[in-house]
């Protein structure tokens, strides 16, 4: 008769290690959101840094446009090997491997002679980021408990706004008086106390499942594509590639210009209206996720959030008062705590082992349609420009349209059969 009492090899290695504490998973938690914050720095910088590339370099709106797309899509397409990179390694070492490309992009990017070694500081700094926010959701998603997914990841998203307020006023007030260069050369700085921080912090628990055999690189490979025949990953995917993109594509890229541009405002006033935004982003997102309605009513908010953020980039288009334009960014900052449902969603449409996974395809989608509004928003607005039209009234109709296109493939194509079984609407 066998022994109750023996456990399983990889079953005892984890029981012989004494959970954490949650002050330690907190503490953990909050250092590898250290580099979600630089993330969200580097991924708005080009807001407040637009006009002394336009100076230094003399960029046009569509060059622009592709530099800011640039780290998104390199962002975006490196997600798939970080996701495998962090199951078959970890999350610690993903991360420590993959964070120093930030480092030396960011000092690229400060003492770049030409607008082809930005770009490369911009490739490497995308990849070296890419699997910030993967890590810390997929620690949440690991080591606390699943019905306070979503409010933890608005938690998450709202300490990694952090990166946002640096981007604001502080960054306008130090680009106006040292110059765009500073600005990344002390970037890479914190990016390399990150660093430190998280190879001396962070040390993950492990768990049974640690013990299991791991994949290849190619069976790992093959299942995060096997996640793309699945039907009801592509609504999924489509709203996430427009969901986030509309906010940081006025937050990250056209807020500044379009500022200076309509209403003559200084570097550091519309540092500051950044600035006031990213606050009110440091809140939201865990709000909403606290206010979770659950599978059965999730999707029908997560739809109301975005046409509330659709009609708002309607209104910046045609509203031509620069207090008006404020209220309405500043109103888009608080509806954009809306998408921290989208992670929610997705945890709620897979079973439980795929769900890492499936993270990591969302976020791929999710920044590879930044770098596609992006890019197609800077296309749009060299259109505008080359045909004496009003610039900013093209893009934010444009960032407008894309936002319902997606809403409208959530809503009609195919969802998950788990959601079906919890009354998912």
């Amino acid at each position: 008769m066998p022994d109750n009492n023996q456990l399983p090899s990889h079953a005892a290695s984890a029981a012989a290690q004494p959970p954490a504490s949650p002050t330690v998973l907190w503490a953990m938690l909050l250092t590898l959101l250290s580099a979600f914050a630089l993330s969200q720095a580097f991924r708005t910088v080009t807001s407040i840094i637009a006009d002394g590339l336009r100076t230094d370099f003399g960029l046009s709106a569509e060059s622009l446009g592709a530099f800011a797309g640039l780290f998104g899509l390199s962002f975006g397409v490196t997600q798939l090997f970080m996701g495998v990179g962090m199951d078959l390694y970890g999350l610690r070492k993903t991360v420590l491997t993959a964070f120093p490309l930030a480092i030396a992009g960011s000092a690229i990017s400060a003492a770049a002679p030409s607008y082809h070694w930005l770009m490369l500081g911009q490739l490497l700094i995308g990849i070296g980021c890419s699997p910030a926010f993967l890590a810390c959701t997929m620690f949440i998603s690991r080591h606390f408990p699943s019905d306070r997914f979503a409010f933890m990841s608005g938690v998450g998203m709202g300490v990694g706004g952090l990166g946002l307020l640096f981007t604001g006023t502080p960054l306008a007030w130090l680009v106006q008086h040292q110059g765009w260069r500073f600005g990344f050369g002390l970037l890479a700085v914190l990016c390399a106390l990150s660093w430190l921080a998280i190879f001396w912090r962070v040390h993950e628990p492990r768990l049974p499942s640690d013990d299991l055999p791991k994949p290849s690189w190619i069976n790992a490979v093959k299942g995060f594509g096997g996640l793309l025949k699945v039907p009801h990953t592509w609504a999924i995917a489509l709203m996430g590639m427009v969901g986030y993109a509309s906010f940081l594509t006025v937050r990250g890229l056209w807020l500044s210009p379009m500022l200076i541009d309509r209403y003559g405002l200084s570097l550091v006033a519309t540092g500051n209206v950044a600035l006031v935004v990213s606050v009110i982003s440091l809140f939201v997102p865990s709000i909403f996720g606290r206010f979770d309605p659950g599978p059965a009513k999730r999707r029908r908010r997560i739809i109301i959030g975005a046409t509330v953020m659709a009609s708002i980039f309607c209104a910046l288009a045609f509203v031509h008062h620069p207090i008006a334009t404020v209220a309405l960014i500043l109103l888009m900052g608080l509806a954009s705590g809306y998408s921290v449902l989208q992670y929610a969603d997705v945890r709620s449409s897979y079973p439980k082992e795929t769900t890492g996974r499936a993270l990591s395809v969302y976020t791929m989608a999710m920044f590879l349609g930044v770098a596609l509004m992006q890019w197609g928003s800077g296309k749009v607005a060299a259109w505008a420009e080359h045909h004496q039209a009003e610039t900013y009234e093209y893009v934010m109709l444009f960032v407008a349209a894309m936002l319902m296109l997606g809403c409208l493939c959530f809503r009609f194509l195919p969802k998950s059969p788990l959601l079906a079984q919890q009354g998912g609407k």
